[in-house]
C-alpha cells in the first residue's frame, strides 16, 4: 500500500503538470467557453469510449449510481466552463492564481459531506488567503470579473473532487470518466440545443483549434481524467486537492514563457498569489503533522 501511495503521489504530479498546460491550451483556442467545454468532453468521450472497447471494460452500475455520476459531470462541466470562461475574459495567471482556492473550499466541503469537524487552523488559513485574494482583487479591476469566475471553478473543483474521492473507492476509474464526461455532455447539449447555440457555425472549426482540441481532450482530458480517479483510490480528497495547487506554479510558469508581456503582472498580484499558495502549501504540512502525531498517540 505505500508503494502505491507513492507511485500515485507521483502521478498526480505528472496530471497536475498536464493540467497546468491545459490552461495554455484554453487560452490558444479561439473558440469561446461553452464550445470549447463542449468539444472538449465530446472528444474526451470517443477516446475513453474507444479504450473501453479495447480494454474490455464492463460500463454496468446501479441505476441510482449513473445519476450520480451524471450529475457529478454537470459539476465538471460547470467547473471548466468558469475555468475557460475566466482565461478569456482575464489571463491564465490570474485564473490559476485564484484556482490555488480549492483545497480551502475542499476542508469546509468535506465536513458538510462526511460530518468531519472543521479545525481552527482552517479557518485562520482560509483568512489568510481571504487577504491574498484581496491583494488580487486590487492589481487591477478589469480582472474581477474573471476572478470572480476562477473562484467559481475552484469551489465546483472541490465539490467534485470529494464526491469523485467517494465513488474512486468502489468503482472503475475509466468507467467513472466515461459516465461522467458524458453527463457533461449531456447537459450541455441539452442546453446549447435550447439556447440555438448548435448553428452552422458552431461545428466549423480551424485546424489550429482543432489540432489543440485533440490534445486537450486525449492527453488533458481522457487521459489525465482517468488517472486523476484512478490515484484517489490510494490518496485523499484533501491531498488531491492540495496536490493541484501546484497546478498553478507551474500554468503561470509556462504562461510567461508562452504569452511573454500578456501574462505579465504587477509586483503585487505575485505577492497575493504567493501568500494563496504558501498558506495551502502550510496547511498541508500541519495537516500531515496533525496525522503524525495522531497516530504516535495511537502506538
Amino acid at each position: 500500500m505505500p508503494n502505491d501511495n507513492i507511485k500515485s503521489y507521483l502521478h498526480l504530479h505528472l496530471i497536475v503538470f498536464i493540467w497546468g498546460f491545459t490552461a495554455i491550451i484554453g487560452a490558444l483556442i479561439s473558440l469561446d467557453a461553452l464550445p470549447l467545454v463542449w468539444w472538449r468532453m465530446a472528444l474526451a468521450v470517443v477516446f475513453i469510449l474507444v479504450y473501453i472497447k479495447i480494454k474490455n471494460i464492463p460500463l454496468q452500475v446501479p441505476r441510482k449510481t449513473l445519476f450520480a455520476f451524471l450529475f457529478a459531470g454537470l459539476i465538471i462541466m460547470l467547473h471548466w466552463f468558469t475555468f475557460f470562461k475566466a482565461i478569456k475574459v482575464s489571463n491564465v495567471s490570474v485564473t490559476l492564481a485564484c484556482l490555488s482556492t480549492g483545497a480551502f473550499f475542499t476542508s469546509l466541503i468535506e465536513p458538510l459531506l462526511f460530518g468531519k469537524k472543521v479545525v481552527w487552523y482552517e479557518i485562520v488559513f482560509g483568512l489568510i488567503v481571504v487577504g491574498g485574494l484581496y491583494i488580487i482583487f486590487n492589481v487591477d479591476m478589469q480582472y474581477v470579473t474573471g476572478i470572480i469566475l476562477a473562484l467559481s471553478s475552484a469551489f465546483l473543483s472541490a465539490l467534485f473532487s470529494v464526491i469523485n474521492g467517494k465513488f474512486a473507492k468502489e468503482y472503475n476509474a475509466t468507467t467513472i470518466s466515461f459516465y461522467e464526461l458524458s453527463g457533461g455532455v449531456l447537459f450541455l447539449s441539452v442546453f446549447l440545443l435550447f439556447s440555438g447555440e448548435f448553428t452552422t457555425s458552431f461545428f466549423q472549426i480551424s485546424m489550429s483549434d482543432l489540432g489543440w482540441l485533440l490534445l486537450l481532450a486525449s492527453v488533458c482530458t481522457a487521459y489525465a481524467f482517468i488517472a486523476s480517479v484512478k490515484v484517489m483510490k490510494f490518496l485523499s480528497p484533501y491531498t488531491v486537492m492540495l496536490t493541484i495547487n501546484l497546478e498553478p506554479v507551474y500554468g503561470i510558469i509556462l504562461a510567461v514563457l508562452v504569452f511573454q508581456d500578456k501574462e505579465k503582472m504587477s509586483p503585487s498580484f505575485y505577492v497575493g498569489a504567493a501568500i494563496i499558495l504558501a498558506t495551502v502549501i502550510l496547511n498541508g504540512i500541519v495537516k500531515n503533522y496533525k496525522k503524525v502525531a495522531t497516530k504516535n498517540e495511537l502506538v
